[in-house]
This record gives C-alpha cells, sequence and structure tokens, in this order.
C-alpha cells in the first residue's frame, strides 16, 4: 500500500513538473517581442530658403497731424464763447469774443486823427499850389515857398501816420474775434467768459484744436539695430531721402484690431534723441473717420530695408531655454540631433533662423519634449 502512494505522488509531481514548463515558455516568447517598440512617428519641416525684409515692430503713441493753439493777440475780458468743448470746429469759425468796446473807441479816435489829418494836407497843398506862381514872379520870398513845401510834407506825412494808426486799431479790433485756425478737435477751455486774458496773464493759451485728419506716430530705432541693418543696406541713404527704407507699415490699436490704412514715411530727425539714443522716424497715417485719436497707444509693425535671403522654420519647431535657443533636427535615417540656433524675426507663425541651420534640412514640429538626441524616429513631411 505504501508503495502504491508513492508511485502516486512521484506521477502528481512530474505532471505538476511539466505543465510548469510548457507554461513558462510563451511568457518567455511574448516578453522578447515586447521589447521591440517601434520608432515614433512625428511631423517633420522642411526648412525653407526665402528672401524676407527685417520687421520691426514698435509701441508707439499717436499725435495729431497739427495741433493750433488758440492764444489772444490782445488784452481783455472774455465777452462770449461761441463753441462746444471736445467738438469739431471748421476754419474760420467764430470761437471766442474779447470785449471789443476798448478797441471799436480806439478805430474811432484813429479815424477822427486820420480825418484832421487829411484836412490839414487839403490845406497845406492849396498853400503849396498858391505859392508857386507867386514864387516863379518873385512876388514871394523863397522862404515862404520852403516853409509852404515843408507844411506840405508834413501834412502828407502825418496822413500816413493816422492811415497806419487807423489800420493798427482795426486789426486789434479783429483780434477780439478769434477764430478756428483750422479744421479739427476743440480742448478744453482754460478760460472762461469774464477772464482777463493775454499777455502777462495766466491765460495766455485759451485753447487748442487738434487736426486728426492724419495721424502721426514716432518710430524710435536703437543706434545698434539701426547699424545692424544699415551694414546689409544702403539705409543710412534712404533714411534721409525718400523714406523707400520703410513700406508696408501697418497700425494695430489697442484692441488688436488692425488698422485699415497704411502708414507713409514723413520724415527722420535730423539727429539722435538725447534720451533714449535712438534714430527718430515719423510716419503718417490717414485718419479720414477720425477713429484714431491723439494720445492713443497703438502697436506700428513696418518692413525695414531691401529684402535679404534668409532661412524660416515654424515657431512650434523651436525650443527656448534660459535664452537658449535650439531645434531637433532629423537626418535622412530618421535620426534626432538636437542644435542650437540664433534666431531673427518672426513672419506670422514662422521664425527666421539666421545661423545654426541650413536650407532642406528636417526639422521637429512636434514630439519636442518626447524625444532625445540620437533617438530614431519615423519623420512624417507636414
Amino acid at each position: 500500500m505504501k508503495a502504491l502512494y508513492g508511485s502516486l505522488l512521484y506521477c502528481l509531481l512530474a505532471a505538476s513538473l511539466v505543465i510548469s514548463c510548457s507554461s513558462g515558455s510563451p511568457k518567455s516568447s511574448e516578453k522578447g517581442e515586447t521589447s521591440k517598440v517601434p520608432p515614433m512617428e512625428l511631423t517633420v519641416f522642411e526648412a525653407i530658403a526665402d528672401s524676407l525684409p527685417v520687421t520691426m515692430e514698435f509701441t508707439c503713441q499717436t499725435y495729431s497731424y497739427k495741433d493750433q493753439y488758440i492764444e489772444p493777440r490782445v488784452n481783455g475780458y472774455i465777452k462770449s464763447i461761441h463753441y462746444q468743448e471736445g467738438m469739431p470746429v471748421k476754419e474760420g469759425q467764430l470761437l471766442i469774443i474779447i470785449e471789443p468796446s476798448e478797441f471799436e473807441a480806439n478805430v474811432a479816435a484813429a479815424e477822427a486823427s486820420l480825418a484832421s489829418a487829411q484836412a490839414q494836407k487839403v490845406q497845406a497843398q492849396d498853400t503849396y499850389d498858391r505859392y508857386v506862381p507867386l514864387a516863379r514872379m518873385s512876388a514871394i520870398s523863397r522862404s515862404s515857398l520852403d516853409a509852404a513845401t515843408a507844411s506840405l510834407a508834413e501834412a502828407i506825412a502825418s496822413v500816413n501816420s493816422s492811415k497806419a494808426s487807423l489800420r493798427n486799431a482795426k486789426l486789434n479790433l479783429s483780434y477780439c474775434f478769434i477764430t478756428a485756425p483750422t479744421d479739427g478737435i476743440i480742448g478744453q477751455n482754460s478760460a472762461n467768459i469774464g477772464s482777463y486774458v493775454g499777455s502777462g496773464t495766466k491765460y495766455t493759451t485759451l485753447n487748442t484744436v487738434s487736426n486728426i485728419d492724419s495721424i502721426y506716430v514716432y518710430l524710435s530705432i536703437p543706434t545698434s539695430r539701426y547699424l545692424t541693418i544699415a551694414s546689409n543696406d544702403s539705409l543710412g541713404t534712404l533714411l534721409y531721402n525718400d523714406g523707400a527704407a520703410f513700406w508696408n507699415i501697418e497700425l494695430t490699436t489697442a484692441d488688436g484690431k488692425l488698422f485699415p490704412h497704411k502708414g507713409k514715411y514723413a520724415f527722420t530727425e535730423r539727429a539722435l534723441n538725447n534720451q533714449t539714443g535712438s534714430i527718430v522716424v515719423h510716419i503718417i497715417f490717414p485718419n479720414p473717420q477720425h477713429s484714431l485719436k491723439s494720445g492713443e497707444f497703438v502697436k506700428v509693425k513696418s518692413n525695414i530695408g531691401k529684402k535679404r535671403p534668409t532661412i524660416i522654420v515654424p515657431q512650434r519647431s523651436v525650443i527656448q531655454t534660459q535664452g537658449l535657443n535650439s531645434v531637433f533636427v532629423v537626418d535622412n535615417n530618421g535620426t534626432v540631433t538636437h542644435r542650437s540656433v540664433i534666431l531673427g524675426d518672426t513672419y506670422g507663425t514662422m521664425w527666421e533662423i539666421r545661423t545654426g541651420l541650413n536650407p532642406g534640412e528636417m526639422v521637429l514640429t512636434e514630439g519636442l519634449q518626447k524625444v532625445r538626441s540620437g533617438q530614431k524616429i519615423k519623420p512624417i513631411k507636414n
């Protein structure tokens, strides 16, 4: 009985050993298969050689095309104001009346002086006309004729002086009626009805009319950037010539909308800005709907200089870390290499690569955080 029990136990152990060995073999096979991971499929982009301009973007403040100050040219009290603050005015429109009564009296006095001088001239002329023939007949002395001649000259001078005084009096009277010097938007009053204004008072400027049919912006180009651009272009000549160095000038308002009118080069200031050390360029934008106001902060983008050859890649293919810029380059075998590059300007969704990349080389545009240098991938052209 014991022998039979031992035989059965031996058979059971042998069978379990066979089953264990047979079940272990497939597991090892599966493990070998899972170790062979296929390469990742990632999108790449072929670096493009293109001719592109230097593009610069500026944050600027707008200025009216022309500001005309309303300044009293005579002293007096403001009698009336004939406009609404902040509203459009037309050239020649009556704005302010300074009390004219004193100046009207001056005109009347000047007219009286002129009438008196003209009467004296008539009398002096009659005396002279009578003395001339008498002097020829020696009926009067030569000294009497000389006196008549001098009296006539004095009377003529008095008339001319009186005429000048009258013109001056009328001119001062006209200054009491202040009109708009140009079309535009008038600002806030500095003086009110009853204020004493004019030279020597605290009201030497009464208001300002701003013409905003066009709007100026000032572009400040750092000297170092200007020299970099000018070294490859005749930018210096163009800046102070016809402004052809600036083209395709666009303005974006504070709400992010593109202004519908392109800007145009106006002129370049003759000297550097003492505070910023920059070259200041004046650009003018037409503003027919008056949608832009003086004092707004806007962004202005302009192409500067001639187009030059360069290489561009999508911005999403560039890695920026602690001031260093790089891309992942993929060769024909699908091997990934990490490479440092020097960036230039942006053009829409593209980025200029100044050095570090050749035309036709492939760069990764996705999975930049998943790969490492030396790894193989399956590149898919974008």
